[in-house]
């Protein structure tokens, strides 16, 4: 209200309100980013497609050519990406005038984060990195040293991290810098405890990473396409451009890729060996029953201009079904979650890095979910569950010194020594 003359004049405040700078507020339109409306009557599909498309075509040609690659540059792609996710979720809830007012604090949450990186890659890769350096007595010992306080180096460096926090915490910044601590934490657990089983997967044989993730891949394309020209049905309110003829093309087209591909794949020495070492060279092994071709008798209900009666099938085919399954039907869900979670933030896009795509996180949400299942699903059903040789081999190594294991060799010597003497 202005008074003007003794008069009063009404002041209308314009509805789009320009936002603060360093403010995190937005626009209320900004929560409708996401989309209300169908792709099958979007009037700007076709330029949003072509763009889609050449930034997919450039995503899967980078993804072949690092499985073409090998393990450690697969390993090394996941981090590059875990660095790109935890920088975009980082940024969500900054404030740009709290963070004036706090130099050095944004150090902190990569301070956690590599802190978090040395734990996790250090718990899973220390077989593997002992595996690298046997036959070098110096740098054997070096990494065993290295593997024995791996703990409780990353135990202080964290709790460097923590008092760092506490020394830096300012008067009316309590809020948002344990707010930020918080948040930094869970995005941690996020980035990290899905992560770590993609790259289990990546070691345990290139065919678990590169079998669910190509799933996840072609799902996400038949969905889209599908849905780009049929998807009259709408799925899921947090998603409103998802179809139910999308979503049930994409079941379809995954299920029967998955069979497929695990064929293709399975026949691979290059993705079916397990890396038990951190070197880049080629790999041979007995690719054992779940990769060795059996015959299988289609069912006598099959019409009978159908032109044969059995084929040759992996047994491991039979579980990528069950991998199909879930890649079509349940990891969509991380999508729907992470479309929720844009929505609560009232922004479109967790980032801008690919053309058409969004960000990298945009990207890896349904990725994550079926990286967590294919790992479980390859620990439960199957890895053989008993105790073997190598799994003894694998605890000698981790766990004795290198004169430790010269004198089991020793004593284990005798022992089968003497019973043979006492057979005979």
């Amino acid at each position: 209200m202005i008074k003007e003359n003794g008069s009063t004049v009404q002041v209308t405040q314009s509805p789009r309100i320009r936002r603060r700078k360093g403010s995190n507020e937005v626009p209320a339109d900004v929560g409708q980013a996401n989309g209300t409306h169908l792709l099958v009557n979007d009037q700007n599909k076709y330029k949003s497609m072509l763009i889609r498309a050449y930034s997919s075509i450039w995503m899967i040609g980078g993804f072949i050519f690092v499985v073409y690659m090998g393990h450690l540059y697969i390993w090394a792609t996941v981090v590059i990406i875990q660095i790109y996710m935890a920088k975009e979720l980082f940024g969500l809830l900054r404030k740009a005038n709290e963070d004036k007012r706090l130099p050095g604090f944004r150090h902190l949450n990569w301070h956690f984060f590599f802190t978090a990186m040395l734990f996790v890659y250090g718990r899973i890769l220390s077989q593997r990195l002992v595996n690298t350096v046997t036959t070098d007595k110096f740098l054997y010992k070096i990494v065993g040293n290295l593997i024995k306080y791996h703990m409780v180096t990353c135990y202080f460096l964290y709790i460097a991290g923590f008092v760092w926090f506490i020394l830096s915490l300012k008067k009316k910044m309590y809020k948002y810098q344990f707010g930020q601590y918080a948040w930094t934490h869970m995005i941690l657990i996020v980035v990290f405890t899905q992560s770590a089983f993609t790259v289990a997967n990546i070691f345990e044989g290139i065919f678990w990473f590169l079998l669910p993730a190509s799933l996840i891949i072609i799902n996400d394309i038949a969905a889209y396409i599908v849905g780009f020209f049929f998807g009259k049905t709408p799925l899921i309110k947090l998603s409103p451009k998802k179809t139910w003829e999308g979503f049930i093309g994409a079941s379809v087209t995954t299920i029967i890729s998955a069979f497929v591909l695990a064929n293709f794949f399975g026949r691979f020495q290059w993705f079916t060996c397990p890396r038990k070492d951190l070197s880049t060279g080629w790999l041979q092994c007995d690719p054992g029953p779940l990769f060795t071709p059996e015959n299988f008798i289609l069912p006598g209900w099959l019409p009978e201009w159908f032109p044969w009666t059995e084929m040759e099938v992996l047994p491991v085919q039979w579980h990528a079904l069950g991998l199909g399954l879930f890649a079509s039907i349940i990891a969509p869900f991380g999508g729907f979650f992470a479309s929720g979670f844009k929505r609560a933030f009232k922004i479109k896009d967790f980032g801008d890095s690919i053309p058409g795509h969004g960000g990298i996180t945009d990207r890896m949400d349904c990725q994550m979910v079926m990286a967590v299942f294919a790992y479980i699903y390859h620990q439960s059903f199957i890895v053989a569950q008993s105790v073997s040789v190598a799994m003894i081999f694998d605890q000698i190594v981790m766990n004795l010194s290198y004169e430790e294991q010269r004198a089991l060799y020793t004593n284990l010597g005798q022992i089968i020594q003497d019973r043979q003497f006492g057979e005979s």
